[in-house]
């Protein structure tokens, strides 16, 4: 790759907003997109972070958490009117009197303002977004600020520097056991841009209506579904059937791949008969187990919070404990990493 590569961070970062930004265009509407290229200091929004406006009025997204985005609304009107993306650099609270009180944001920000990619790359994006497949997206950093997309990482910066969103298709989450917990979990998951499959081999249970459609539901058993459909490193699976013929099928064959996030539903004491249940098991030390973040909830939706919780913090690789007793940075600056 290209040394003026900036890859974002974090991938979502154009996937969260791209529904608004293909309905609107599927509307006839010009769209244009706020990417935030750089900061001098820590910020509430991470590199990469995307805003999206509209030729009506409407938007969506973020690239400081509020600070600035009515300056980059105002920059998104100017482009959507001629059609010319601006690179801006600014400083939160810069406008403001001596005495008025400034955000909390204070570093210097800079944010690219362009016109939203035309096809062939609107097409591109949206179609490895519906399909869950690979795709790498190229915006060049200097005017006229094109975008690309491409299946060669190699080949994304031959133009000169660009910021490089490198797509890998939604983490799947894979949930054994139809149960209304698996329901609740799904309609969170599908917000964090999870794909989401619930396994089960019970006749009827698929049958609810309580799933949402963004869940593929899969009649049959665990294990051989994994079989075919081998999970990569950042998927998940949590079994939440309470039969320990599903949940146990589902375990084994999980815990037999590369997922790094394997777990399981129930109490302490339903957990330490699973474990002697699957004492031979290779790779059980990696069995997350009870599921959850202890948050003391009760209901469906409260319990959902804390699973869904408990994998966010073990993908990043932190505790899931109350911020005011941590050290580490709320929003870590991985920085737009050069290739």
């Amino acid at each position: 790759m290209n040394t003026d590569t900036l890859r974002v961070p974090d991938p979502r970062m154009l996937s969260e907003v791209w529904p608004f930004v293909d309905a609107h265009r599927r509307a006839g509407r010009s769209v244009v997109l706020a990417r935030l290229i750089d900061r001098d200091g820590p910020g509430a929004r991470p590199l990469g972070a995307t805003m999206a406006a509209a030729a009506d009025g409407s938007w969506r997204g973020s690239v400081s958490g509020g600070c600035i985005e009515g300056i980059v609304l105002d920059a998104a009107r100017e482009v959507l009117d001629t059609g010319h993306g601006r690179m801006l650099t600014l400083v939160p609270g810069d406008q403001l009197l001596p005495w008025e009180t400034g955000p909390a944001c204070t570093e210097e920000l800079r944010v690219l303002v362009t016109p939203a990619p035309p096809d062939p790359t609107h097409s591109a994006i949206t179609a490895a977004l519906a399909h869950d497949t690979a795709l790498t997206v190229s915006l060049g950093l200097r005017p006229p600020y094109m975008w690309s997309a491409t299946t060669d990482l190699d080949a994304v910066t031959a133009a000169g520097p660009a910021l490089v969103d490198v797509m890998p298709g939604r983490r799947r989450l894979v949930l054994a056991g139809a149960t209304d917990l698996a329901a609740a979990i799904a309609r969170f998951a599908a917000a964090m841009q999870f794909a989401v499959v619930i396994l089960d081999p019970r006749n009827r249970h698929l049958e609810s209506g309580a799933f949402p459609t963004s869940a593929a539901l899969v009649r049959g058993w665990p294990d051989e579904w994994l079989t075919a459909n081998p999970l990569r490193r950042y998927d998940a699976l949590i079994a939440l059937s309470h039969d320990p013929r599903i949940d146990d099928s589902a375990l084994r064959a999980a815990l037999a791949g590369k997922a790094e996030y394997v777990a399981a539903l129930g109490s302490r004491a339903t957990h330490a008969h699973r474990l002697h249940r699957l004492a031979a098991t290779a790779g059980l030390e990696r069995l997350t187990g009870p599921v959850g973040l202890d948050l003391g909830g009760i209901t469906i939706a409260e319990t959902a919070l804390s699973i869904l919780g408990e994998l966010v913090a073990s993908g990043n690789g932190r505790s899931g404990g109350p911020l005011r007793h941590g050290a580490r940075p709320i929003h870590p600056r991985p920085g737009l990493a050069s290739e």
